[in-house]
């Protein structure tokens, strides 16, 4: 199997980060919240990065934050996929007037703005990682489950499912066992999209004050934390902006791969 070149440094890309996330604790020069110099200090043999608007060495919390932001992406990406991929299989399996109700409410929280949703939700309730990835798990779900019911609406009607409707199989059988296998090719891209979409929301969050709490570190908090001193010409707001964007181009270059891959491999097979 060849990979592309620009598949391969995304795959590269993703797989470093990935490991860095990790490695976290093993990898930063000092401690996420420890104080080591002085004030936005300028890259040096000591800090590579230089410090921060406290005096934290920048790479350190860079690393630390990588793993809080890839984490939450993560988690929330896994919830929003189980959430909206079971709903959306039962939805086109059942039809009648359970497609039609979850239809309608997927539609009606759609109809909300998902980031001014999360800031209402956020705001009322406590601030902690825990509810972060649940409400954008819970919120990025509508998405999947669309794509997820448009997918097995087609395969819902295939002469296997028919088959196994007529062998008298239950509706668990055909969920999991008939239509997951056949729609997991564009769910698997779409998840790609889905992550860069969760590192996005969660930066944006931590950017608003509404996302990952100080002192723990994550990309979106080090951008506010050090955006006044763009003002003075210091680029410390600028590396986690750089990290966000490197990532997401990453993991889309991997996750376009597997979309035409897949779609090559169908068509062969046609």
């Amino acid at each position: 199997m060849r990979i592309p070149i620009a598949a391969l440094i995304g795959l590269i890309l993703t797989t470093c980060y990935f490991v860095v996330a990790i490695f976290a604790p093993l990898l930063a020069p000092y401690g996420m919240a420890e104080v080591v110099g002085g004030v936005w200090e300028p890259s040096s043999e000591q800090f590579l990065l230089g410090t921060d608007n406290i005096g934290r060495d920048l790479l350190s919390r860079m690393i630390y934050g990588g793993r809080t932001t890839i984490f939450i992406a993560t988690a929330a990406t896994i919830l929003s996929f189980t959430t909206g991929a079971v709903l959306g299989f039962s939805a086109a399996v059942l039809g009648g007037w359970p497609d039609q109700l979850l239809s309608r409410f997927i539609d009606l929280l759609m109809s909300i703005p998902t980031l001014i949703f999360a800031l209402v939700v956020l705001s009322v309730m406590p601030v902690t990682v825990p509810m972060l990835i649940l409400v954008m798990g819970l919120l990025d779900s509508t998405r999947v489950f669309r794509l997820a019911r448009a997918v097995a609406v087609d395969i819902n009607v295939m002469d296997y499912v028919e088959a196994a409707k007529l062998r008298g199989e239950g509706y668990r059988w055909i969920i999991f066992r008939e239509i997951l296998p056949n729609a997991l090719s564009p769910l698997v891209a779409e998840m790609g999209l889905r992550f860069i979409f969760m590192v996005l929301f969660v930066s944006t969050l931590s950017f608003l004050g509404l996302g990952v709490q100080p002192p723990q570190a994550d990309w979106g908090g080090i951008v506010k934390e050090n955006a006044d001193g763009i003002v003075y010409g210091i680029g410390a707001a600028l590396y986690p902006a750089v990290a966000i964007a490197t990532l997401a181009i990453s993991v889309n270059l991997v996750a376009d791969w597997i979309l035409n891959r897949t779609t090559s491999l169908k068509g062969g097979r046609g």
